[in-house]
């Protein structure tokens, strides 16, 4: 028998960064819920909205969080971030009176493990680049060197998004090899490398709620990889995404939906793993169609905060009935309006970053709104220091999220709002979203 949702949800969110900010902040606004926890390592927008909880959430001694659990009668845990799903947390904090919104360690591995999910790609029939995967860097060095043509060479296991590097020739290639497996620059996430064929076309961002059953397609996203404007620099964990994109045609979400969300669940159900969570497939159009360039086992961060933005909606309700099978039975609905999400992030990101600068101009930020339009402030990398003051604690420091009747109102409003938040350093991208908006894009408010 499903589990029935209590009229009061007590909830322990994990995780300390923009995304958790904003599934926080979403949370907060449901009819559900009863008290919110967030981790001690959570941001300074993150305390605000919830309780710290006193323990110290380590997937590989829970012991002390399962009891406290018990003790303040947690009903839901959310797991934001992909690390503790990869490590099993989900399995190990799970009880016959506490569900657990995010997938099995064996689920997770979708993510933890490039080269396994290239296996259940494959198995399934779901389009993906061609790609071999290594753990030699001298048999690499010689494959992609004997082919001397453009690639992509990945880290196969979790390196918060920074862990691929896009080559044009074989010498890029080989550096990037020696940089992941021989400078360790992701570490143990580097023990595996991925080479694969590189795509042409735009990337696409589909999230997916999923119990195991029912799978319910989000509303669509694109994210912005790399630092620079017009897609230059190395990648990041993401300078700022929008939503909903006119790139999701409904032939588009169909062939998705049928080629390879279903495929790739169904793979996973014949080896026995139920998938219940976030499924994330990172996908490129090409003129072939869409191909899966990556899975994550959880929102996409900063794809998480324009979501959130349109979310229509009990949240809390939601990621029950996801947790516990019963989605068939729940409706989701996204605001019509155009979410845009600009991060603003610390100088030097993606490389090294001074820590504990002030930051001013939130407050700023958020009024800048006009009539049917909204501004808000996640926080990602952000913390209070012992003068009581707001700093910086991170390369991607705020998610400003706009909200307008059009994606063009929506860039500048986004950008207008960032250009109020002060700190020595802060620098942002004023192009988000110019991949379908051509010479529309609005770079004002720099």
């Amino acid at each position: 028998m499903p589990r029935t949702c209590p009229d009061k949800l007590n909830v322990l969110l994990l995780g300390g960064g923009g995304r958790e900010h904003a599934i926080g902040w979403k949370l907060r606004q449901s009819p559900r819920l009863g008290e919110l926890w967030v981790e001690s390592s959570a941001n300074a927008g993150l305390k605000q909205i919830g309780q710290v909880c006193p323990e110290s959430i380590d997937a590989k001694n829970l012991f002390h969080t399962q009891k406290w659990c018990d003790r303040q009668s947690i009903d839901m845990i959310v797991v934001g971030p992909e690390a503790p799903l990869v490590d099993g947390l989900a399995e190990k904090l799970a009880s016959d009176h506490r569900v657990v919104f995010g997938p099995s360690m064996a689920a997770a591995r979708l993510e933890g493990d490039k080269s396994y999910a290239k296996e259940v790609m494959r198995q399934g029939a779901v389009a993906t680049a061609d790609g071999k995967t290594f753990t030699d860097a001298e048999h690499a060095r010689s494959h992609v060197t004997a082919r001397d043509e453009p690639c992509v060479v990945k880290a196969a296991g979790l390196a918060a998004g920074k862990g691929v590097v896009v080559c044009n020739d074989a010498t890029e290639a080989v550096a990037a090899i020696d940089m992941i497996m021989e400078d360790r620059t992701f570490g143990e996430a580097g023990n595996s490398i991925v080479i694969e064929e590189r795509l042409e076309g735009q990337e696409l961002s589909v999230l997916a709620l999923v119990d195991g059953h029912t799978i319910s397609v989000l509303d669509p996203a694109q994210d912005h990889k790399q630092v620079g404007e017009g897609d230059t620099g190395p990648n990041t964990g993401g300078m700022g995404a929008y939503c909903p994109t006119p790139l999701a045609t409904r032939e588009v979400m169909d062939l998705v939906h049928s080629e390879i969300l279903v495929p790739t669940i169904d793979g996973l159900r014949r080896d026995g793993i139920v998938y219940r969570g976030v499924l994330y497939a990172g996908l490129m159009l090409t003129a072939a169609g869409p191909k899966v360039l990556e899975f994550n086992c959880r929102f996409g961060d900063p794809e998480c905060q324009p979501l959130m933005m349109r979310f229509k909606g009990d949240l809390a309700h939601v990621l029950w009935a996801t947790a516990t099978g019963t989605l068939i039975d729940t409706s989701i609905e996204f605001d019509p309006r155009h979410a845009c999400c600009v991060v603003v992030c610390s100088e030097g990101y993606p490389g090294p970053y001074p820590k504990g600068v002030p930051i001013t101009g939130i407050e700023e930020a958020i009024e800048t709104a006009g009539t049917d339009e909204q501004v808000e402030v996640f926080h990602a990398g952000t913390t209070i220091d012992e003068k009581g003051r707001l700093v910086t604690s991170g390369g991607r420091v705020l998610g400003v999220t706009a909200m307008a009747e059009d994606l063009q109102r929506a860039q500048e409003l986004a950008n207008r709002a960032a250009s109020c938040i002060k700190f020595e350093g802060a620098f942002h991208r004023r192009d988000i979203g110019h991949r379908v908006m051509g010479p529309l894009s609005n770079l004002s408010g720099a």
